[in-house]
């Protein structure tokens, strides 16, 4: 496979004629490449237009140094395209981007070079003079965004001395700064706080600790009155955004400071060790979890410890930091009941789970609030491997009941986890054929949600009864009937002990509820068995062809009608036929297949004496009345 170094010679040639340009034609030509590889993300074609017209230290942007796109094109001699569709600006191949990586002489200081860049733009008195209010129209600021959101992160990997000054002239107004309010309200909150003068709480150590820019923290702490605990307008303090984001550098400057508080929570109580262990920062945790002032086991407001958090995320090494820790509660719950084994099960945390189930303090098998105990919730979730962890522990049930009487091997069949069926199915204590509180079986609910190779499994075993109906009389083959699952349809017509033609408890057979949910393909599957009644009317006298006409379902409706036994004039209890229907709903395709199947009485009347014209005409169907007028044996009176 070609890569980027095998292009030696064709980028290099390319590089040598950018170069070769006149003065300012290389500068931009350049600079683009040099832009387009380093961005922390695709640059828009007017972000990169406007990044390249600012002078850097400058206070006011000039919109005549912006260069246009065509001539950016020209400049770069064929290496960069425009994306039509997202109108983002890229190399022509990442094989460019790996030449460029491999030749890093080729830009001086490029991150130093694009945070004095973002830093200029933000300090101009043009984006000062903006309002921190984020509704308003920033179309005349493209680089805006870029640049509020990303100038940290580029002055974290190179903070020349240029950018500290420009970053320290920006902070002098921070907290009125539109770009401070644009990467406050990145992190999510659509609610702020404000002080009493309006100005938006978001500080200079809280912006420096986010990015984690040692050098600025290391400056910021020193200044008097830097607020080292002060909340911001998301609730959290400079050391929580550094915990948060994984700063361990930032994280030790704080520690060090005796004024910090380790444990200020946030508007949430959420710490920033909370934070550190739901994202996986093992480095910070470990600085946190040194003081004697952080509590291990605080729970937010929803009862989520830093432990629960770090157990749903998998994050394995931030685990066993905290439960190697004897005041961390390693089973304590969430206020939903959940415990730190029951959410990594849930998400498929095999490492963490084998961590937490070697605690002597776990449950394994500890339902949360709404009944569901760990192994329901990882065969539900399709968890294998989870699942065969769980069912190692003697003391945790297969059959662990739900509120509605549904086993865990009853969800790993209706949501069709194979793998889960099988290692269930292997024990020896699992009841395959366990009906829920309405009666249905792993196998209805493999039925009903057209689970065909989970069926195969369940019907391959002696202990399930194929046939076995719920508390209203639904059979598995009425449920996938009434689905309109044919796969699964046909695996259970195959066997010989399943009643085709079964009825509900209001007298409905599976052929009557394909039909009257238009499934033309189950209606010809079961049509074709011989012993299913096409005729066979429900409690109420409606049949298959009636509900069909009812619901103006033509497909189905055709497939019934291509049998010579089935009546298509047939009426229900009320004296109402398939007609009739048709012409009450105005269900217009299905009058005119009616009209062209023989022994249709067109002036039939229901119980009311009032026939299909009439209704047609009650209840305005002006293209029923027409079709009907249209009959020369038809009593318009």
């Amino acid at each position: 496979m070609t890569d980027g170094l095998g292009l030696e010679g064709a980028y290099g040639e390319t590089l040598s004629r950018i170069k070769g340009q006149g003065e300012e034609e290389s500068r931009l030509g350049m600079a683009a490449l040099m832009w387009i590889s380093h961005s922390e993300r695709p640059l828009k074609v007017d972000e990169l237009c406007h990044a390249l017209g600012v002078e850097i230290g400058s206070a006011d942007l000039d919109g005549d140094n912006v260069p246009s796109i065509g001539t950016l094109l020209a400049c770069c001699q064929g290496l960069v395209s425009v994306d039509k569709e997202a109108f983002t600006i890229r190399l022509i191949h990442f094989t460019l981007q790996e030449y460029l990586e491999a030749h890093g002489e080729l830009f001086d200081r490029p991150h130093s070079t694009i945070a004095e860049t973002c830093l200029s733009y933000l300090s101009s008195h043009q984006i000062k003079a903006l309002s921190p209010d984020i509704s308003q129209d920033f179309r005349g600021t493209p680089f805006l965004e870029y640049s509020s959101l990303f100038w940290g992160v580029h002055a974290k990997r190179d903070l020349s001395g240029c950018a500290k000054q420009l970053a320290l002239k920006l902070f002098d107004d921070y907290g009125n700064h539109i770009s401070g309010e644009i990467l406050s309200n990145e992190q999510g909150r659509s609610y702020w706080a404000s002080d009493s003068d309006n100005s938006f709480l978001f500080t200079s150590l809280h912006c420096a600790s986010f990015f984690g820019i040692v050098d600025m923290v290391t400056f910021l702490v020193e200044v008097e009155a830097c607020g080292i605990n002060q909340l911001d307008s998301t609730w959290a303090t400079p050391l929580m955004w550094a915990a948060r984001n994984g700063h361990e550098g930032v994280v030790e400057i704080l520690l060090g400071r005796d004024d910090v508080n380790p444990d200020k929570p946030d508007n949430d109580s959420q710490t920033p060790l909370w934070w550190a262990s739901m994202n996986g920062h093992e480095g910070v945790v470990k600085l946190l979890l040194g003081r004697d002032d952080v509590n291990p086991d605080k729970p937010g407001n929803d009862g989520e410890t830093p432990l629960w958090r770090a157990a749903r995320n998998g994050h394995e090494g931030v685990v066993k930091l905290l439960l190697g820790r004897d005041d961390v509660n390693p089973d304590k719950p969430g206020n939903d009941g959940e415990t730190p084994l029951w959410r990594a099960a849930r998400n498929g945390r095999e490492g963490v789970v084998k961590l937490l189930l070697g605690r002597d303090g776990v449950n394994p098998d500890k339902p949360c609030n709404y009944s569901q105990t760990p192994l329901w919730r990882a065969a539900w979730n399709g968890h294998e491997r989870v699942v065969k962890l769980l069912l190692g522990r003697d003391d945790v049930s297969p059959n662990q009941l739900i509120w509605n009487n549904q086993t865990p091997l009853y969800w790993a069949a209706s949501g069709g986890r194979e793998g889960v069926l099988k290692t269930l199915l292997e024990r020896g204590d699992v009841n395959p054929d366990k009906p829920d509180i309405s009666g249905r079986t792993p196998l209805w609910g493999a039925a009903s949600n057209g689970r065909e190779e989970v069926a195969k499994l369940l019907l391959g075993r002696d202990d399930v009864t194929p046939d076995k109906p719920d508390n209203y009389g639904q059979t598995p083959l009425w449920a996938a009937a009434f689905c309109g699952h044919e796969g699964v349809l046909k695996v259970l017509l195959d066997r010989d002990d399943v009643n085709p033609d079964k009825s509900d408890i209001n007298g409905r057979a599976p052929l009557w509820w394909a039909a009257s949910n238009g499934h033309a393909g189950v209606v010809k599957i079961l049509l074709g068995r011989d012993n299913v009644n096409p005729n066979k009317p429900d409690n109420d006298g409606q049949t298959p062809l009636w509900s069909a006409a009812f619901r103006g379902h033509e497909g189905a409706l055709k497939v019934l009608l291509e049998r010579g036994d089935v009546n298509p004039d047939k009426a229900d209890i009320g004296g109402r036929t398939p007609l009739w229907c048709a012409a009450f709903y105005g269900h217009e395709g299905v009058v005119k297949v009616l009209l062209g199947r023989g022994g249709v009485n067109l002036d039939k009347p229901d119980g009311y004496g009032q026939t299909p014209l009439w209704w047609a005409v009650r209840n305005g169907h002006p293209g029923v009345v027409k079709i009907l007028l249209g009959l020369d044996d038809l009593n318009p009176n």
